[in-house]
């Protein structure tokens, strides 16, 4: 009750109602914003997931076509074994290089973040 009248008395009440609804619209701000990112994000892997589908099925159905092209020549287990050997081959270089590779990659999404950064 003295703390109320003092509060009054020295017009802080107001004060101290306006500082509480300006931390509490901040706090609501900052968890749509939170929100706003998370769907963001989520719609961007979403998209990358869908277009990795797409396009590997287009290198499954591509592999497959290239074989029975190679096939009619040599014949259809060397086709599929040229193919295979493609896929190995490429595979070998991917975990030879791999750490050069992440590194790349890692740079590039640093460099992109700080772009993105530097927009807002």
């Amino acid at each position: 009750m003295l703390k109320d009248s003092i509060l009054k008395f020295l017009k802080l009440d107001s004060l101290i109602e306006n500082l509480t609804g300006y931390v509490e619209a901040r706090i609501e701000l900052t968890k749509m914003e939170i929100r706003e990112e998370i769907a963001k994000g989520l719609s961007k892997v979403a998209l990358f997931m869908l277009m990795g589908a797409v396009f590997s099925l287009f290198i499954i159905l591509i592999s497959v076509a290239i074989a029975h092209l190679i096939a009619k020549s040599i014949g259809a287990f060397g086709g599929f074994a040229v193919v295979a050997g493609f896929y190995l081959l490429l595979g070998l270089l991917l975990l030879a290089f791999r750490g050069a590779i992440t590194e790349k990659l890692q740079d590039y999404l640093v460099h992109s973040m700080k772009k993105k950064k530097e927009k807002e």
